[in-house]
């Protein structure tokens, strides 16, 4: 799958040629800023496993030193249990009224007893120590895994910063671009842009059209989860919520700056929310392209795909699996989006239709 999407991508850049736009100087920077806010989420979700992990030693030894702690206890009452019955002295016991026979058989299985207590303890004492050892190891782990996560974090914050004069660089390269009447031009080659790659995905994966609907203003507050996981996507009209939460701020088909047309819903949030999966499916493309910034495009079968578009970072993979309601980016304001938020578009056999059409109410 890898090698088919690089494939088509090198077929998207020698299609457009050596074109070069204000927006082509934030791809390094967007894409470095999402690799980044990946490899941080990995390594965050690799540390929660390992405090899971080391929890659970800590309980296993715990249980283990309390259980040789009363093997313990028992194997010394039983010392002086035998240490007051003394030794089968045939005069005394006879004196007693006990059976030499049964006294020195009891004293027999004593010590049948102790000695296995004792190889029980040894064993024991052996299991804690092992424990111990993988204690210390995870701990190793997990400091090293927070030393790693704080140097990529400081790694990210350096590339934000570097984006950020980036951007800066590009709001005033797009005035010029303005002035030379150039903007139109812009956005109706990112759209034809778009509706290509989505076509030669869609051509890819051997896959076969739709309406429009509401207006801005509602607020995006029922995100995906889980709950929509295991459904087949056509199962999901009218039933879905939206990848991330925010304020819608245009509708499918609505007017747009230099006359053209809204293809999708874009959710106005702040940098860095969560964008989840609205329903399962597999990546196939996760980049950055021109006029969307770092993109990511969910196939769901059937024709389906999702495309969330302008994130900060994108945290999966071409080839990986996700349910809804998965993480899988962080929205953002790259591909020179003039304010923080997501852009999401559905399609089937690479038309785009209105989202709303499939919100629920």
């Amino acid at each position: 799958m890898r090698g088919r999407i690089e494939k088509l991508q090198s077929e998207l850049a020698a299609t457009e040629g050596s074109r070069t736009e204000a927006s082509d100087q934030l791809r390094k920077s967007d894409r470095s800023v999402s690799e980044a806010r990946r490899t941080l989420f990995e390594l965050s979700q690799r540390r929660r496993a390992l405090e899971a992990q080391l929890a659970e030693i800590g309980q296993h030894a715990a249980r283990v030193r309390a259980d040789a702690s009363r093997q313990e206890d028992l194997a010394a009452r039983l010392l002086r249990l035998q240490y007051e019955q003394g030794a089968p002295d045939g005069l005394r016991l006879l004196l007693e009224g006990h059976n030499p026979a049964d006294a020195a058989r009891h004293l027999e299985y004593y010590g049948y007893i102790q000695r296995a207590r004792i190889e029980l303890i040894a064993h024991l004492r052996d299991q804690a120590a092992q424990l111990e050892k993988l204690e210390s190891d995870a701990r190793s782990r997990r400091e090293e895994l927070a030393r790693n996560e704080q140097e990529q974090g400081a790694q990210a914050k350096r590339l934000e910063k570097e984006r950020a004069q980036r951007v800066a660089l590009v709001a005033k390269l797009s005035g010029e671009i303005a002035r030379n009447r150039r903007e139109i031009g812009r956005l109706r080659r990112d759209e034809a842009r778009l509706t290509r790659l989505v076509e030669q995905i869609a051509r890819a994966l051997a896959a076969k059209p739709a309406p429009p609907g509401k207006g801005p203003g509602r607020r995006a507050d029922r995100v995906a989860d889980a709950s929509a996981s295991a459904q087949a996507f056509a199962s999901l009209k009218g039933r879905m919520s939206f990848p991330v939460r925010g304020e819608l701020a245009n509708r499918y088909g609505g007017a747009r700056e230099a006359g053209a047309a809204w293809k999708g819903l874009f959710i106005r949030c702040a940098t860095g929310e969560t964008v989840h999966a609205v329903a399962d499916g597999r990546v196939v493309y996760a980049d950055w392209l021109r006029g969307f910034g770092n993109l990511l495009i969910l196939d769901h079968g059937g024709g389906y795909m999702s495309l969330y578009g302008y994130n900060e970072g994108l945290l999966r993979q071409v080839g990986d699996r996700v349910r809804a309601g998965d993480p899988i980016a962080q929205a953002g304001a790259t591909g020179a989006s003039a304010e923080s938020g997501l852009y999401f578009e559905l399609r089937r056999n690479g038309a785009p239709f209105d989202p709303m059409t499939w919100i629920a109410p």
